[in-house]
């Protein structure tokens, strides 16, 4: 990975480099934000510079030896650390994490689990982990002046695993630089943060998005602007509207059959739009809720009267200038946290025509809640 391959973020970057140019690496950095904004990535092209015999340009070389092997994911000085499951060592899923780093390259965690056949099971950092962490830190690197051990999603790490990783921190080898890459680096140990140099990569701008999506995806300039809007700056969701448009398109047209009849209370017709969410499989059902939950928070703000604030396409907002009203402060809440539940569920193998069928029923007496005076 070459900076040149990452999306936006020029601070962050031009930091990363000056680290390695200066030869002042801290010996923990965490790269935090957003999930979708290419963290993982940008900390592997940090990885491959640090690595490269012939950086050219403020970038890797892209052809050098330790280049190549970083690109084959085989350079012996460079240990990716991820969450697993069975109480195994991220090694262990070694072709599976490179067949995911493939095909989800802004990765989306709920990806992570069915990749490596979770089951109900959600994937975090286990104590034989960081007992395996510790024991690399204490040997002499094969090639390199510095062995780098990227850990993606300290925030998955055992309580165990955490405190053993802090002994490390604190008391850090010469040799060893730690990268951490999270999404909610509130949810990490504090002192384990403390002791982080922390890089917080902001959204991109809009402009940036929508050249990228024209130039990568060769997306039609109009889909690739409303995309970039509607992303908020996030390049992996805008790659999702991108590459997942049609589906869009289908979620949108479903989403408002679904709030049509939640609001009927026909029995007959709860049952009907219930299996037909259902029969669109575990994952794409749980990406359509996701859909429903932003759905959800639009309309709100669009009932507030802020629409600055809205990021709908122009269907969506035909729809919300009618429906909108019966999303309020007084259903909002307890609506967002029956679909949380019910993707949950989903993903944890319950059967979906039940779970969907519930949903419903549920939705249909949420959205007739009055609001609140």
């Amino acid at each position: 990975m070459l900076f040149s391959d990452v999306t936006g973020h020029t601070d962050a970057k031009a930091m990363l480099r000056n680290y390695v140019d200066s030869g002042r690496i801290p010996h923990a950095i965490m790269l935090s934000g957003v999930a979708g904004l290419g963290k993982l990535r940008l900390a592997m092209a940090f990885s491959q510079y640090l690595h490269c015999t012939n950086r050219q340009n403020g970038d890797s070389c892209g052809v050098c030896p330790s280049c190549l092997q970083h690109k084959a994911f085989n350079f012996p000085d460079m240990i990716y650390v991820y969450p697993v499951v069975k109480k195994a060592l991220s090694r262990d899923y070694a072709e599976e994490w490179k067949n995911y780093l493939a095909e989800n390259p802004f990765n989306p965690f709920r990806e992570w689990g069915p990749a490596i056949e979770a089951g109900n099971t959600s994937p975090i950092i286990y104590v034989t982990e960081a007992d395996e962490i510790v024991r690399l830190t204490s040997l002499s690197t094969y090639s390199a002046d510095k062995r780098v051990i990227l850990l993606w999603l300290p925030e998955k790490l055992q309580p165990a695993a955490a405190n053993k990783l802090l002994k490390v921190l604190e008391e850090p080898f010469e040799n060893t630089v730690f990268l951490l890459v999270s999404n909610e680096p509130q949810q990490v140990l504090p002192t384990i943060l403390s002791r982080t140099q922390r890089i917080e990569l902001k959204r991109i701008d809009e402009e940036e998005v929508t050249g990228w999506l024209e130039k990568r995806f060769g997306t039609d300039p109009f889909l690739a602007c409303e995309a970039a809007r509607l992303s908020e700056g996030i390049p992996g969701k805008a790659m999702e509207i991108v590459l997942h448009d049609a589906e869009k398109s289908e979620f949108t047209a479903l989403f408002q059959k679904m709030m049509r009849i939640a609001y009927s209370r026909v029995g007959a017709d709860l049952k009907v739009v219930s299996e037909e969410i259902a029969a669109m499989g575990r994952q794409k059902t749980t990406r359509y809720f996701d859909y429903c939950q932003g759905q959800l928070r639009e309309n709100l703000i669009y009932n507030l009267h802020r629409a600055e604030l809205n990021l709908m396409s122009a269907d969506e907002e035909t729809f919300s200038a009618k429906f909108a009203p019966f999303i309020h402060l007084g259903n909002v809440t307890p609506m967002s946290e029956e679909l949380s539940r019910a993707s949950a569920d989903i993903m944890r193998n319950a059967n979906a025509k039940v779970v969907c069928f519930d949903l419903m029923l549920k939705l249909s007496m949420l959205i007739r809640t009055p609001r609140a005076k």
